[in-house]
């Protein structure tokens, strides 16, 4: 079993104090200061958190490496697959001509402090990546974003696996705030968003805009109180035996 999925929720320590209810997710008593103002619970934060590593992260399924230049061909190649180009449509950047083009997209984002991109490898090749950014250590807050997956790794349990390692990671280092966004007319991240465990919380209009058109932005999150729930939830649905001999799930996420 992968590490990320065997640490108990004692090894997470979440700011509210209280009973237990209230850090797994129960709403918490509202209180009061010394006007009678209701006001939110205490948080202990001398210091900022670190940001997330730029170091690899192994599971079962996939594994994820800080992106490197020689990893772009091999992802143009996987991301090729995709012959309609529908990966790319709510993507701020692509599609791209060629190999080359890609790769001088890419290129400046290897090294980066933020975002700072992962590719995915399922099978021992490149077939996605994802980013951390909006990396906000003061208030313990990350997105995680660029999230592009080659028909190789869509709906395959390593696709599942991705997302949960890099939300192990941003927890496991102290992050309060785990943040999903998507164009609001994206159904399938927010599909996904949801399946996940991410709590929908609102769209901001015209939010932005890209590729020449307007983007409504939603927003998604998890609290770091309501990950040991997720991450459980995860790991159960991503063990070898939830699966039969030709790869279906038995019980859905």
């Amino acid at each position: 079993m992968p590490r990320w999925a065997m640490s108990s929720p004692e090894d997470l320590t979440p700011d509210p104090p209280g009973p237990r209810a209230a850090r797994e997710g129960a709403s918490f008593e509202t209180r009061l200061n010394a006007l009678g103002q209701p006001v939110g619970w205490p948080v202990d934060r001398r210091s900022p958190v670190p940001r997330p590593a730029r170091t690899p992260m192994v599971g079962r399924w996939c594994r994820l490496d800080p992106l490197a230049r020689g990893d772009l061909p091999a992802l143009f190649d996987a991301f090729a697959e995709d012959r309609d180009g529908e990966g790319w449509t709510y993507l701020p950047h692509g599609p791209f001509d060629g190999a080359e083009d890609f790769a001088a997209d890419m290129a400046p984002r290897i090294g980066g402090d933020d975002p700072i991109f992962f590719t995915i490898r399922a099978e021992g090749r490149p077939v996605g990546h994802a980013a951390y950014l909006r990396i906000d250590p003061g208030s313990a807050a990350v997105e995680v974003g660029f999230i592009h997956y080659a028909p190789a790794l869509q709906r395959r349990p390593a696709a599942t696996e991705a997302m949960a390692l890099m939300m192990a990671r941003a927890f496991e280092t102290g992050y309060r705030r785990y943040e999903w966004k998507c164009d609001a007319l994206n159904a399938p991240s927010r599909r996904a968003a949801e399946r996940l465990g991410f709590t929908y919380e609102g769209t901001f209009r015209q939010a932005t805009h890209y590729k020449g058109r307007n983007r409504d932005t939603a927003w998604f999150s998890i609290l770091d109180r309501e990950w040991p729930a997720r991450r459980v939830r995860l790991a159960a649905w991503l063990d070898p035996a939830n699966f039969d001999a030709e790869g279906r799930q038995r019980a859905r996420l």
